[in-house]
């Protein structure tokens, strides 16, 4: 099995335990990306309501599609990221690390790559996390409605029945986009970690170790990689906003011509505030999420290539 191979099913593995210690997060951010209705409500009090209104379960509508989405955006884009990494050190030769550059364009391949084959999973996640979103709170006056939840398979159907084949491919072009979040996290943390190897090895040989060998830590990899996502997410949140409302399919989405005019008109209509709605949620989850998944994919990956004699 290539080494490729291996780290693309370690992603795929440290991705569904991220995904699955932090849904409630990504459940509520992108409900407050898509709610289109100015409301100071905290993330506490948004909890309480979803719980009242839909149970504890509630917090996890979409998780299936979720985990099915992060198994495949992980295993693509770790096993592009690598094969392109790969060629790009074999070509020139010289160091392990990449340069900033280096690390740009394989983060480009790799995401460009991932976001198009997974953009399908997640427009059916995003319409799992919303669908009761519009159905009345627990104190409204209007009569109770329930608004039925629908499984992957279901949601499927229902998306292919009212909007066709293409809407798969709804909010593809902030996506792409996006492409630039998983490029400043790989580029940021490579750049970190490149640092942090130089430095401690520099310090061993100042102290007289002439072939001084540095292997970081999980604990290394978990804070280099909740402050790389930190950084990335912080500068990409308008785009993310976009994506989630474009992909959720809903009529308020529809007057957005693309997605530079969707920015301007969310800025006209809600503010500054519009295009950062459930930000603190979704920061709180990607970072928590990225430090899970660094940790874990690097440790995954050395305990796959053990088991294979390989290490």
């Amino acid at each position: 099995m290539s080494d490729s191979v291996i780290h693309s099913i370690s992603g795929a593995a440290g991705g569904i335990i991220a995904m699955t210690a932090t849904y409630p997060l990504i459940f509520l951010s992108t409900r407050a990306a898509v709610e289109t209705k100015k409301e100071d409500k905290s993330a506490y009090q948004a909890v309480l309501d979803i719980i009242k209104r839909e149970g504890i379960l509630g917090l996890y509508s979409g998780l299936n599609s979720s985990l099915l989405g992060i198994a495949v955006t992980n295993g693509v884009y770790y096993y592009f990221y690598e094969r392109s990494r790969g060629i790009i050190l074999k070509s020139r030769g010289g160091g392990k690390g990449l340069s900033a550059l280096e690390s740009i364009l394989t983060g480009v391949i790799a995401g460009s790559a991932t976001t198009i084959i997974s953009n399908p999973i997640w427009v059916v996640q995003t319409s799992q996390a919303v669908r009761t979103l519009n159905a009345p709170s627990i104190d409204s006056s209007q009569p109770k409605i329930t608004v039925e939840k629908l499984g992957f398979l279901d949601t499927i159907q229902n998306i292919l029945a009212r909007d066709g084949l293409g809407a798969f491919w709804r909010g593809i072009g902030p996506a792409l986009v996006l492409v630039i979040n998983p490029v400043l996290q790989y580029t940021v943390f490579e750049q970190l970690k490149n640092f942090l190897i130089a430095r401690r090895t520099n310090k061993l040989r100042a102290a007289g170790a002439a072939t001084a060998l540095v292997v970081l830590s999980d604990w290394d990899f978990f804070f280099l990689g909740a402050l790389s996502k930190l950084i990335a997410t912080s500068s990409t949140y308008p785009y993310i906003v976009m994506k989630s409302r474009l992909q959720a399919g809903q009529a308020s989405a529809l007057k957005y011509r693309s997605s530079l005019h969707g920015l301007l008109t969310i800025l006209k209509e809600e503010g500054v505030d519009g295009l950062y709605k459930g930000v603190g949620s979704k920061l709180t989850q990607s970072v928590l999420t990225a430090a899970i998944l660094f940790a874990g994919q690097r440790r995954i990956y050395e305990m796959s290539k053990r088991a294979m004699g390989t290490v």
